[in-house]
């Protein structure tokens, strides 16, 4: 145990330990019967075993704060972001951040049984676990110094008022850490009672913030009041304003950047894994409220957001109130899901109609606009002074205003199901055998190569959010980190055919 008294003597401690376990399991594979490359263009998946714990003991000892990840870094370590500047004390929760490794390290132990790469999971476990709020989810990030905690109303903190509590359902940010507490917990087989106790009140919380109607906000800090969120139909409102009206739009029913269609994954998830009603009920409330939510004719879509009258509202200043051909697809999907899971019928029901309306509406080049003007159905913009706009030709260009249409594949998709005597998709299965393939051993190689010394993969990026951001440079990626991990698992695991 590290009880030292200041944070960089316990942070000294605590890497101790780990490069500690680390060399261990160095040693203990060592002491393994590797294969032998045949030939230089050739790697071994004994020698790939190597290359996956170098390179997960690198990120565990040197990349990760306290089991925390985040999602860029410089080569050298000391500078260091996710969506946003951060420090060494920080770690980011937003995917590709902290829960998305944990996932990474997780799915590998499935395939290798490698013991150090459960224990990097459950490390990474712990970690989220530090900054999981008394309101049930998480933050963006968490912050591990002392001194910076002290604002967050962390749960393992003990409880403090009027600190930030407000776990934000935004990007997959909390539904991504809940997802991956559970499926730990299942792995532990239920044993770990602070993993356990984590993943049970997050989703308890859930279940607490979700609307009477069925929708869940943006981000919470309290939980709702039933008489102030009465259950009713999409309607549109008699007029609204073309300017921002800078109103507090968190509290609002969101479909913006796939909230409910994550929040409905997470708990059909937590219903599989802990056989528990309540967590299958509130996914299908939720595709009650989507059907409630589709616009009445003439543009029988979704809106991004809804006030309490379940009229669209603004949100953000390029964010109007409109239906929404981006959102709108996620929602078809998200529908075709939950007729999967439950076998009801009445989740396909608006399919037809939204899709003979969206492929009614897609623009010239085939792509569909992101917001629909109410009514009228003209495809609305923004200029880069953010004036509304019907003209297209001086867009920002942080954010999509037009879309990739996937309306094939969803009418496909709809009809196979249609189709299909029996289209309730079975409990999980155990993951089929991983075949070994030339493509597969091929890409193994190249990243074993392209592992340098320490066991890190350095490359070309850019980090975004510093003061003298350069366009490229050589840093560490997360994304990267994953993609390479997942590949090398698959590999170690792969069967000849």
């Amino acid at each position: 145990m590290c009880r030292a008294q200041t944070t960089h003597q316990y942070e000294r401690c605590q890497l101790r330990i780990r490069t500690c376990f680390a060399l261990a399991v160095t040693a203990l594979l060592a002491a393994g019967p590797f294969e032998v490359a045949h030939s230089a263009d050739t790697t071994t998946q004994g020698e790939a075993r190597t290359a996956l714990q170098r390179a997960v003991s690198f990120f565990r000892t040197r990349v990760s704060t306290q089991g925390g990840y985040l999602w860029r870094y410089s080569a050298d370590l000391q500078r260091r972001e996710g969506e946003g500047l951060a420090g060494i004390h920080t770690a980011w929760v937003q995917p590709p951040g902290t829960p998305t490794v944990g996932q990474t390290y997780l799915k590998a132990y499935r395939r290798t049984q490698e013991p150090y790469l459960l224990a990097a999971a459950l490390e990474t476990g712990v970690a989220l676990l530090q900054g999981q709020l008394h309101s049930g989810g998480w933050d963006y990030r968490i912050e591990f110094e002392p001194a910076t905690r002290t604002r967050y109303a962390y749960r393992v903190d003990g409880k403090k008022l009027e600190k930030r509590n407000v776990t934000t359902l935004d990007d997959n940010t909390t539904q991504s850490a809940v997802q991956f507490l559970i499926e730990l917990d299942k792995t532990l087989r239920f044993n770990n009672p602070e993993i356990h106790s984590g993943a049970q009140f997050a989703l308890e919380q859930m279940l607490r913030a979700q609307y009477p109607l069925g929708a869940w906000p943006q981000r919470y800090d309290r939980f709702p009041d039933p008489a102030r969120f009465p259950v009713l139909t999409a309607n549109y409102p008699s007029s609204w304003s073309r300017q921002f009206p800078k109103l507090d739009y968190r509290t609002y029913y969101t479909f913006n950047d796939n909230t409910i269609a994550d929040m409905i994954t997470t708990m059909f998830l937590a219903s599989r894994v802990y056989d528990e009603p309540r967590y299958l009920a509130a996914a299908e409330r939720a595709g009650d409220f989507i059907i409630a939510a589709q616009m009445p004719m003439p543009q029988p879509a979704w809106a991004q957001q809804y006030d309490a009258n379940m009229q669209p509202a603004w949100a953000r200043k390029f964010e109007p109130p409109a239906v929404t051909g981006g959102e709108s697809q996620g929602v078809l999907r998200t529908l075709l899901a939950l007729f999967r899971h439950t076998g009801n019928s009445k989740y396909l029901a608006p399919i037809p109609t939204a899709l003979n309306y969206l492929e009614q509406s897609q623009l010239e080049n085939g792509q569909l606009a992101r917001f629909y003007e109410l009514k009228t159905n003209r495809p609305l913009y923004f200029n880069r002074n953010y004036e509304l706009t019907y003209d297209d030709s001086d867009l920002p260009t942080h954010y999509g205003f037009k879309v990739n249409s996937q309306l094939n594949s969803i009418r496909q998709t709809y009809e196979h199901l249609l189709a299909t005597p029996n289209p309730v998709t079975p409990g999980p299965a155990r993951d089929p055998p991983i075949r070994l393939t030339k493509r597969l051993q091929n890409s193994a190689h190249a990243i074993v190569k392209a592992l340098n010394q320490d066991g890190a993969w350095i490359e070309s990026g850019q980090l975004k959010y510093q003061k003298h951001a350069s366009p490229t440079e050589s840093i560490i990626d997360v994304r990267t980190f994953i993609r390479n991990i997942d590949i090398l698992s698959r590999y170690v695991s792969a069967q000849r055919p």
